[in-house]
């Protein structure tokens, strides 16, 4: 299982995302306080903060390298 922190900034960036994420296999998973929801989830997504980065959880450590290559630029430094 891997962790990162996400920001998503406009509506761009989460369609940019979902499109990447959605070519994985793997479970995605976002969170912002309490509230968990699905990375795959276009309207899941805009149910959180997007103010503050976003912290993404990937299920498969296998394949992770490959989507957080493909993510990078929403990834927070």
């Amino acid at each position: 299982m891997k962790k990162v922190m996400i920001k998503l900034s406009t509506i761009t960036d989460i369609r940019d995302f979902v499109s990447q994420v959605t070519l994985y296999d793997g479970d995605v998973d976002l969170s912002s306080g309490r509230y968990v929801v699905d990375g795959k989830s276009i309207m899941g997504i805009f149910s959180l903060d997007l103010l503050k980065p976003i912290e993404m959880t990937v299920s498969n450590d296998k394949t992770a390298g490959e989507l957080l290559s493909r993510i990078s630029s929403f990834i927070v430094k």
